[in-house]
């Protein structure tokens, strides 16, 4: 085992804005804040920098429709800053990660208990750190985080997480290698244009990238998606019809899909209704048979309800479903397996350590249902960490938004992209344009250099150059969202 002390924190912010608004439930997205996590760190008395970053994307985690975006953005940086706080204090003497990812977890959902916050944006704050500390391990250790997590460094103790896991290693619970292909989801969003010739001039995004499924479909070679629903069964049948013509006609061969129910139903019956209703409609059979599970149609606040279960238990001619946003605590995927839940959903912004107990836990189960899921990340930091878990996971197919709702690291100067593609040759290629983007083949990303670098990111980026969080959150930067 390893011991370190967690010297500092920092944070910096980079503003982004999407290509065009991404529609997700009841928000649409055109502009976030990017922010970054520096964590300085002493491991077994070498020094080391972690980086980490995240796109403070409003709504996802609380969707109150009663807030502004601003207050949320608000909300999700006091979460990061109270993380921030937990984590310098339990790592201001030499402790194990372990011992510290205990200390700052538990110390911040007792915090977020108290504010009545959800756990699943307290987690937010939680992951963020955790993730700069486990680049700086994987830095000072020289080693890629697949290979870290098989050694006893960490000594992440999955029985001390949940009692179930006694006596399972993090060894037992990651792939032995690595998926070093994997296909891109790609999320159709409730607004998304479907087809290239119903777009209207003014509307058209001449950035050098598809903006319609079909254009994305040619571009990509895409044979995985993602398709949002609103809930609304005549809407949603006009558009599923729309998507399954594109589909049939862009892709060759066959296609895999997840349906996802957006927290739209606020009970069971009332999802299983719509779903009956949309797969006996003859022009969507081949749709739904290419479906591989729904994520979450049931609004949270009622989604691990036991009247939930009844329908979920008794639902013998439905397809998997798993939780999302109801993901919180460590408390929530063991009630969700209980009511006939099959499996949930990992993105970063959950937590690594959580999603190594998650994947624990199905794997005790004997379930196979872990989803990839994404928040709109974009690189060179956060879909990388995000793609490296996921991958280390076992996980086949991973939702990516943000290479889609972004222009590519357009965003970044040209030292930042240069280096990247440096570094990430295959993962990133150069656009015709100039700019970095994701180099998607057949509807594959090679990771292979996420795996070789120590967490992800094998580029070094000069927080210098970007805004401290302070200075920006001073001068108004949460009143240009």
């Amino acid at each position: 085992m390893t011991l370190f002390t967690l010297e500092s924190i920092q944070f910096h912010v980079l503003p982004m804005r999407t290509r065009f608004p991404f529609k997700y439930g009841i928000a649409s997205l055109s502009s976030l804040p990017h922010l970054f996590v520096t964590a300085k760190l002493v491991v077994n008395g070498k020094p080391a920098e972690g980086l980490a970053s995240e796109g403070l994307a409003p709504k996802w985690f609380t969707k109150d429709p009663h807030t502004t975006p601003e207050q949320d953005v608000a909300e999700m940086l006091s979460v990061v800053q109270n993380a921030a706080r937990i984590g310098r204090e339990a790592g201001r003497t030499e402790v194990t990660f372990f011992q510290w990812w205990k200390s700052l977890y538990d110390e911040q959902a007792l915090w977020a208990k108290h504010r009545e916050m959800p756990m699943l944006l307290a987690n937010l704050g939680t992951s963020l750190i955790e993730r700069a500390v486990l680049d700086g391990f994987c830095k000072a250790l020289g080693m890629p985080l697949h290979r870290l997590l098989k050694t006893p460094d960490l000594a992440i103790d999955l029985g001390a997480v949940r009692g179930e896991l006694s006596g399972l290693t993090v060894a037992e619970v990651v792939a032995p290698e690595p998926v070093m292909k994997v296909h891109v989801r790609h999320t159709i969003g409730l607004a998304d244009p479907l087809s290239a010739a119903d777009v209207p001039d003014s509307e058209r995004v001449n950035d050098g990238l598809p903006y319609s499924l079909d254009e994305n479909i040619r571009a990509y070679g895409l044979t995985y998606f993602k398709i949002k629903v609103c809930g609304k069964l005549e809407a949603d049948i006009t558009r599923l019809r729309a998507i399954a013509k594109v589909l049939d006609e862009c892709c060759t061969g066959s296609y895999r899909c997840t349906l996802d129910g957006n927290e739209q139903f606020t009970d069971m019956a009332a999802f299983q209704d719509f779903y009956r209703a949309l797969a006996s409609d003859s022009a969507l059979k081949r749709l739904f048979a290419s479906i591989i599970l729904i994520e979450q149609p049931i609004y949270r606040a009622h989604a691990l309800d036991e009247v939930v279960g009844e329908g979920l238990r008794t639902w013998s001619d439905g397809l998997p479903m798993i939780i999302d946003e109801s993901d919180g605590s460590l408390d929530d995927l063991p009630r969700a397996l209980s009511l006939g839940y099959q499996g949930t959903s990992h993105k970063n912004c959950k937590g690594v350590v959580k999603g190594l107990a998650n994947a624990a836990l199905l794997k005790r189960r004997g379930l196979s249902h872990l989803s990839g899921e994404d928040l709109a990340s974009v690189g060179p930091v956060a879909t990388l960490q995000d793609l490296c878990v996921a991958s280390l996971l076992g996980i086949t197919h991973v939702e990516r938004n943000g290479h889609h709702y972004f222009r590519g690291l357009s965003m970044y100067d040209e030292k930042v992209q240069a280096d990247v593609l440096r570094a990430h040759q295959g993962f990133y290629r150069r656009h015709e344009a100039g700019f970095a983007t994701l180099d998607i083949r057949s509807g594959y990303l090679d990771v292979n250099t996420l795996h070789a670098a120590p967490f992800a990111c094998g580029a070094v980026l000069n927080m210098a150059v970007y805004e401290p969080l302070n200075a920006w959150i001073k001068r108004g930067g949460i009143t240009e969202l």
